[in-house]
């Protein structure tokens, strides 16, 4: 179920988000990491899980893949999904397997298969080859063009080579 408090208090809000952005500009995750475990507002979470993905670099990936495998919202675990995706690197491959295998909701199992595919390890081959046999129509899609996607990084790079 979503999170049922959009925006908790406007005011609040706005202050929240003026502090994150203070906090990011001055490379401080841990301010971001307090939002998302403490703040009820979903536009908050949001917006400091899109914030830890701007930074981009291992150090996102640990609260990412703790967000993907534990919020309570699936909007928020989608969104944590599609930043491990957009960040590419190969530590995030663990939480988004263990979410495409068990997540309850569609849209997050379908967007961490899509991350897999864009991470592009071939050793996450096996959790989308289950995937692409999902009860939901849109993760066996999201999964099978993954795998397509991997299979062609493996077709280039032996061209490559």
């Amino acid at each position: 179920m979503y999170t049922k408090v959009l925006m908790d208090d406007r005011d609040h809000c706005i202050e929240v988000m003026v502090k994150l952005e203070a906090a990011f500009n001055e490379g401080n995750p841990e301010y971001v990491l307090k939002a998302i475990r403490d703040e009820q507002s979903l536009v908050l979470r949001l917006h400091a899980v899109t914030m830890l993905a701007e930074i981009g670099d291992e150090r996102a990936i640990a609260p990412l893949s703790d967000v993907l495998l534990n919020d309570p919202d699936q909007l928020v675990r989608h969104e944590a999904a599609f930043s491990l995706g957009q960040i590419g690197l190969t530590g995030g491959c663990s939480a988004l397997e263990r979410a495409l295998k068990t997540d309850s909701d569609a849209i997050v199992r379908h967007e961490a298969a899509a991350a897999l595919g864009s991470v592009g390890n071939s050793h996450s081959k096996n959790a989308l080859d289950e995937a692409s046999i999902d009860e939901n129509e849109v993760v066996r899609n999201s999964a099978q063009v993954s795998i397509f996607y991997l299979d062609f990084l493996n077709t280039a790079k032996k061209i490559r080579d």
